[in-house]
């Protein structure tokens, strides 16, 4: 079977949408189709059933999933080499939000560009908090992410940066107001875990998803916003905020490289954990 059959099965398996699999893997529904239709004529099973509730995988389906990752793994393990080292080929995927992105990524992965050019890097963006949640489901290969205090024991993580959190405002707004917090994630944990602190009842005028969308909002006046101080320094909006004093300081953020401990052996994995920046 062939390769790229294996790895669209295998992210259909991940994610049960047609859609999102067509849309992410860069293919047409037509094609994502004939491809399981083929997969399913060779392995003589249905993999997949769709039914009103969404797609599942059958009982056959879930023991192919299995084969297709061992198949796909030895595959990596056969093109890495067994003797003289060969040339490391193939897809890493990362995923990483815009910040992290332009602030970290350039220096984290210099190295092994340097080391073994031929690999293909596919970065994915969105928000902070979706990235451990892509990773344990297998969207990605690895995420540059908030570390949370208890991590998952399937993940490790290796820390590359620490931010402070900071309470900014746009430059016309009051000192006292309402809170811009995001939505979900760790800055909103440890935003609530700092108003308990200080006493503090907030009133909360927005819960934008992303960082950026969060600072645009606070540029515009609508109240005072908690970010990491490595988002604001890499924001284009920097020039329309001040920095609040926090009494006392809101607890920092580590970002760390995260992958699942049990692709460590994978050959692109243990490449890109074994270097340095």
């Amino acid at each position: 079977m062939e390769h790229r059959e294996l790895e669209l099965f295998l992210h259909l398996a991940r994610t049960l949408n047609y859609g999102r699999t067509s849309l992410e893997c860069h293919v047409s529904a037509a094609t994502l189709t004939r491809t399981i239709q083929r997969l399913e004529t060779r392995a003589g099973v249905r993999l997949l059933d769709r039914g009103p509730r969404g797609v599942v995988l059958t009982a056959d389906g879930q023991r192919f999933t299995s084969y297709a990752e061992r198949a796909l793994e030895l595959w990596e393990d056969y093109r890495a080499g067994a003797g003289e080292p060969a040339e490391l080929v193939g897809e890493l995927r990362i995923f990483a939000t815009v910040t992290a992105c332009q602030a970290l990524l350039p220096d984290l992965l210099a190295p092994l560009r340097a080391a073994h050019p031929q690999i293909r890097l596919a970065v994915q963006t969105g928000d902070a908090a979706a990235a451990l949640a892509r990773l344990d489901e297998g969207e990605v290969d690895a995420a540059v992410a908030g570390i949370p205090k208890r991590l998952p024991q399937t993940m490790v993580t290796r820390t590359v940066a620490v931010t402070d959190l900071v309470l900014v405002r746009s430059r016309n707004g009051l000192a006292e107001g309402p809170f811009v917090v995001p939505a979900r994630g760790l800055v909103r944990e440890a935003a609530f875990r700092w108003f308990r602190r200080t006493g503090i009842k907030p009133v909360i005028a927005a819960e934008p998803d992303g960082h950026e969308a969060l600072l645009a909002l606070v540029a515009l006046g609508c109240g005072i916003g908690i970010v990491p101080r490595l988002v604001l320094e890499s924001s284009t909006t920097a020039n329309r905020l001040v920095e609040l004093p926090a009494d006392p300081a809101l607890e920092p953020l580590r970002i760390g490289l995260c992958a699942r401990r049990a692709d460590l052996r994978r050959p692109l994995i243990a490449a890109l954990w074994g270097l340095r920046p």
